[in-house]
């Protein structure tokens, strides 16, 4: 085996780093599709990484020169995994490292970090410039929840989520974009699946992780307003709408605090409601959040999610106590 060098991130500038982040040493991966990716020229290269969890396990993706070659469950604490070893030496190669399992929201302990890389000669060579920079934010489709796994699962485990079964990946690679993930499994606009109010992406739209809970999380900067600034997308594609279509037909979910139900109704009514406030706010959030090519800004398109019935006679979404 050669003599491997150690280096973290932060001494490898041309390695970039994938998904919203607050630091290099280490890189803390909070979202789906979170990761790294860099063109090497050695022969061997290894990542080091440490991870941590109480309910669900992170899970990993590897691509090697465009083609998926592993995926694996990060066991807890330090663990050193190669990436390739045995290549020809002088030739890049091109590593794509990606977070499969989403953020979890009910899962403090959950933790990925990539702490350094090992390497046996050769360079870090400069990543050209992504064509576009696309953000998709979204519920267990933007999770990649069931992209993996034989057709029947129904179990709700770390190993069937997928970033590369994930038309996030499929739109990003067809467009040359770099791309982000800002997702939650059975989350809604205005409620979860379930009614249950309180499971909403808009209002944790603006931090860094905002779903990531506990004191870990808080200072690796998971609750930090994100910087907009340093990475502006081109366009933000919003896919919820799903589970506040489903929330119709579940049963009312009872605030524990008040003991007040709540329930999504179809109005009897035409007419469009104004959005809640956590939604209009994510709405006010999008036209300045990107600055695309040429100029043009992202366009925010509201659309509450509808019932059976089309849009403009009952398929208007109300939120109301007991109803």
């Amino acid at each position: 085996m050669e003599q491997l060098t150690t280096a973290a991130l932060t001494q490898l500038p041309q390695v970039r780093a994938l998904g919203r982040h607050t630091g290099r040493d280490p890189l803390t991966l909070f979202w789906t599709a979170s990761g790294i990716e860099l063109e090497f020229t050695g022969s061997e290269l290894w990542v080091d990484l440490f991870a941590d969890y109480e309910v669900v396990e992170p899970w990993v993706s590897v691509e090697l020169n465009g083609a998926w070659v592993a995926r694996f469950a990060v066991n807890p604490g330090k663990s050193r995994v190669c990436l390739f070893r045995g290549m020809t030496p002088g030739k890049a190669k091109h590593v794509r490292l990606l977070k499969d399992v989403q953020a979890m929201h009910d899962d403090p302990a959950h933790l990925l970090q990539i702490t350094g890389l090992e390497y046996a000669d050769g360079e870090f060579l400069p990543l050209p410039e992504p064509v576009y920079r696309l953000e998709f934010v979204g519920d267990s489709i933007t999770s990649g929840e069931g992209a993996i796994g034989a057709k029947p699962e129904e179990d709700w485990v770390g190993a069937f989520f997928s970033a590369e079964n994930h038309y996030g990946r499929l739109t990003a690679d067809a467009l040359g974009a770099e791309y982000r993930c800002i997702s939650q499994s059975g989350w809604g606009i205005v409620s979860g699946w379930d009614n249950d109010v309180r499971h909403i992406l808009p209002p944790y739209y603006t931090r860094v992780c905002g779903v990531a809970m506990g004191q870990r999380n808080a200072a690796l900067g998971a609750q930090q307003e994100n910087d907009f600034a340093a990475w502006q997308p081109d366009a933000v594609i919003v896919n919820l709408g799903t589970n506040d279509t489903g929330a119709f037909d579940n049963p009312p979910w009872t605030d524990p605090a008040t003991g007040k139900p709540h329930q999504l109704r179809r109005a009897p009514h035409g007419g469009t409601p104004p959005l809640p406030p956590a939604a209009a706010a994510l709405q006010r959030r999008l036209p300045s959040c990107g600055r695309p090519k040429g100029g043009k800004r992202c366009a925010a398109f509201s659309d509450p999610a509808p019932g059976k019935e089309p849009r403009g006679k009952a398929g208007v979404v109300h939120r109301d106590a007991g109803q």
